[in-house]
């Protein structure tokens, strides 16, 4: 059996009509940038995840980076994040000439630590970008506690976590800001890049939008620099479409870790072998379905053997990334992101995976175990 790690072609061909009706729109009123899909999308988006406000970008990555901008993060600022994650969460805040500061990981969850936040936080703090990785919320509560007594700003990184649920409301919608990537294998994903921002701050949403469009407000008069990041009106139309597939999507996803979870649990793996993830209610949208596992190179050799696909997010974390040495940090410094680096296995997880390809996974790495 073959079993690809994602796979979007039964998505895709469920809804392809709808798509091409959304294509053909945008072919017949020939607005390709910021025409009204793009506004249509925002406020689709926004009354979805509870925020007052979104503003399309280009990109996952553009939707940090115009973030920090808008929330004026500069050279010789500090903002606080997790070594454990994609290099963007990180890079963007380096393009802007700020020090990234990394906190270790709970290794349970593989989020951001809050307990060690406050250790880090100097007078040059000005922001905190929790990363929801893997689609599982992190502990946002007292997260919001700390910034509001150190007067710090805090962007959700919900790149992975579209959907999340948490006690303040649905991930990207409770800090200053939230951003979201649509990259195609993203739980809502377009046919290209494409991301989101979204606040409830309605001074914050007309900064992201003046800078959106290079700092104007009106045409050829520059108020300050920003930058070109807007959303393609094609990749809207069918972000549109997809959006109310979204929460069924998610249903499937929840319920496929658990059948992974059931699977492991009679499967007499040994603990010291496998660790499969924790299940904490409906705070984690499965992105991802990340094990950790022993020896997990040879494993994932192992499963590529019988064609089975995985992933590994990530194998180097990105306090020892080579273009930030000159940070200072040193291997050992954050021992849990850097265990979890060589441990952690994405099995495959998308929502029209079945339970047979399930079953044949993990009968798989049981195999290997043997």
């Amino acid at each position: 059996m073959r079993v690809p790690q994602f796979d979007l072609t039964n998505q895709t061909e469920r809804i392809q009509a709808e798509i091409h009706v959304a294509i053909e729109n945008v072919m017949d009123h020939r607005q390709f940038i910021l025409g009204p899909e793009i506004e249509a999308l925002e406020k689709d988006l926004s009354d979805y995840c509870g925020a007052r406000h979104a503003v399309g970008v280009s990109s996952g990555t553009d939707a940090l980076l115009l973030a920090l901008m808008a929330l004026n993060i500069s050279p010789g600022d500090e903002v606080i994040t997790t070594p454990f994650t994609f290099f963007a969460t990180a890079g963007v805040i380096v393009r802007l000439g700020a020090r990234p500061v990394f906190v270790d990981i709970e290794p349970e969850s593989f989020n951001l630590d809050v307990a060690k936040v406050e250790d880090v936080i100097t007078e040059k703090t000005k922001a905190i970008i929790p990363v929801h990785l893997f689609g599982r919320c992190v502990s946002m509560e007292p997260l919001l506690k700390i910034a509001k007594e150190n007067n710090i700003h805090i962007v959700e990184d919900d790149a992975q976590a579209i959907g999340a649920r948490t006690d303040q409301g649905l991930a990207g919608a409770i800090g200053d800001a939230g951003c979201y990537s649509f990259f195609p294998t993203k739980n809502l994903g377009a046919f290209g890049d494409a991301g989101m921002v979204v606040t409830q701050d309605e001074i914050l949403f007309n900064r992201l939008k003046k800078l959106r469009v290079h700092g104007s407000t009106e045409k050829y008069v520059y108020e300050e620099v920003g930058g070109n990041f807007r959303l393609d009106t094609l990749q809207a139309a069918v972000l549109q479409v997809k959006l109310k597939y979204l929460e069924e999507w998610t249903r499937k996803r929840m319920a496929h870790a658990h059948t992974y979870d059931s699977l492991f649990n009679n499967s007499v793996i040994s603990d010291d072998n496998v660790a499969p993830p924790e299940i904490p209610g409906n705070n984690h949208v499965f992105h991802q379905y990340v094990i950790r596992a022993r020896d997990r190179d040879s494993l994932r050799v192992h499963l590529k053997e019988k064609e089975i696909s995985t992933g590994v997010y990530y194998p180097l974390p990105l306090h020892l990334q080579p273009c930030f040495q000159s940070y200072g940090y040193n291997k050992g410094d954050f021992p849990e992101s850097e265990t979890a680096c060589d441990e952690v296995l994405a099995l495959p997880m998308f929502p029209e995976i079945t339970t047979e390809a399930q079953e044949y996974v993990v009968q798989t790495i049981r195999g290997f175990y043997s």
